[in-house]
C-alpha cells in the first residue's frame, strides 16, 4: 500500500473531512469491484482507498497518522478490515456477496449514496434484487434523515405526530416526554430499502422545539416569569400560576420583591424537575392621586434605601 494516505485519495494534507469524503465517494464509485467484474487491479485499488479512508475519516486516527504515531496500515490493524478476515468474529455478517466481494467495511451510508439504494448497481450489470449472473449482493438500506419542529409543550409532555414525506407517504413519530432541541430520534427500519436481502435503513428524525411565550426550559426545570401587583407583593396572597400541565394556585409571601424565585415542586419536565417562578412586581398602569398621596405620607416615616448594600460594596 502507498505510504501517503492523502495521495491515495488524491487530496491535500490540509483537506477538510468533507473533501476527504467527497474524494473517496468519487473513487469508490469508479473502482468498486461490482462495477469492475474480473478487474483485479481495480479491486486492489478499491481496497487501498477504503483502507486510507478508514483512517483519514476518523478524526483520532487521522491525528495519530499525521503525528507519525501510526503507519499507513494503522499499526497492528490489517491493511483493510474485510469481511473475509473476521467472518467469525464480532460484528456478524453485515454484508454478504456470493460474488466474493465481501469487503465493504462499515461504509453502508456511503454506498447508499453512491448507488442510490441499488439503482447504480443495477446499471452496472446487477439484475432484480441485486442479482448479477447468478450472484446476489446484499446491503442494508441507507438511513433517511428528516427534521421535525414541534411546539414547546409537545416537547416537554410528549406526543404522537405524523410526518408527510416528499413522496406523499407518512411516517408516525412518537415524541418522548422531555425531548431536547436537536435530539435525534431513531425509527428502526423506516429508512430506505436495502439491496438484495439487506434490511431497510432507519429514519433519523432531528427534533426542533418552537419557543413558548410563557415557558422556558432549564434542564429538567421549567422557568416562568410571573407578574404580581403592588398589593400582592406587599400583602402576599394566593395567585394563579400557569404550568405545563395546567394552572395551579401558589402562595406569594408578604413582602415579595422582583427577582425573587419561588419553586413549585414536581412541576417540571417529566415530573422530575420543578417549576421556577420568578416574581416581577408590576406597577399599575396609572399612578393616581390616592396612591401618590399614600406613598408620600408613608415615605416620611418609613423611608429606606434599597441600594445601600450596593453602595457599600462598590
Amino acid at each position: 500500500m502507498a505510504e501517503d494516505l492523502y495521495s491515495v485519495l488524491g487530496v491535500a494534507k490540509s483537506a477538510s473531512a468533507e473533501e476527504i469524503t467527497k474524494a473517496y465517494r468519487k473513487l469508490a464509485k469508479k473502482l468498486h469491484p461490482d462495477l469492475n467484474p474480473g478487474d483485479a487491479a481495480a479491486e486492489e485499488k478499491f481496497k487501498e482507498i477504503s483502507s486510507a479512508y478508514s483512517i483519514l475519516n476518523d478524526e483520532e486516527k487521522r491525528g495519530q497518522y499525521d503525528r507519525g504515531e501510526i503507519d499507513a496500515s494503522g499499526q497492528e490493524r490489517p491493511e483493510a478490515r474485510y469481511y473475509r478476515e473476521y467472518a467469525g468474529g464480532p460484528g456478524g455478517t453485515r454484508y454478504r456477496s456470493s460474488a466474493g466481494y465481501e469487503d465493504m467495511g462499515d461504509f453502508s451510508d456511503l454506498f447508499g449514496d453512491l448507488f442510490g439504494g441499488g439503482a447504480g448497481m443495477h446499471g452496472a450489470g446487477m439484475h432484480g434484487g441485486g442479482q448479477r449472473g447468478g450472484a446476489r449482493f446484499s446491503m442494508p438500506g441507507q438511513d433517511a434523515q428528516y427534521h421535525l419542529d414541534i411546539p414547546f409543550l409537545d416537547a416537554v409532555n410528549g406526543t404522537k405526530t405524523r410526518i408527510t414525506l416528499p413522496d406523499g407517504s407518512t411516517l408516525d413519530v412518537t415524541i418522548p416526554p422531555g425531548v431536547n432541541e436537536g435530539q435525534v430520534l431513531r425509527l428502526k427500519g423506516k429508512g430506505h430499502p436495502g439491496l438484495g436481502e439487506g434490511p431497510p435503513g432507519d429514519a433519523l428524525v432531528e427534533v426542533g422545539v418552537k419557543p413558548h411565550p410563557v415557558f422556558k426550559r432549564d434542564g429538567s426545570n421549567i422557568v416562568v416569569e410571573l407578574p404580581i401587583s403592588l398589593d400582592e407583593a406587599v400583602l402576599g396572597g394566593k395567585v394563579e400560576v400557569p404550568t405545563i400541565s395546567g394552572k395551579v394556585a401558589m402562595t406569594v409571601p408578604a413582602g415579595a420583591t422582583s427577582g425573587q424565585t419561588l419553586r413549585l415542586k414536581g412541576r417540571g419536565v417529566k415530573g422530575k424537575g420543578d417549576q421556577l417562578v420568578k416574581l416581577n412586581v408590576a406597577m399599575p398602569e396609572t399612578i393616581d392621586d390616592d396612591l401618590k398621596r399614600f406613598i408620600e405620607e408613608w415615605k416620611q416615616t418609613h423611608a429606606y434605601d434599597p441600594r445601600r448594600t450596593m453602595k457599600e460594596q462598590a
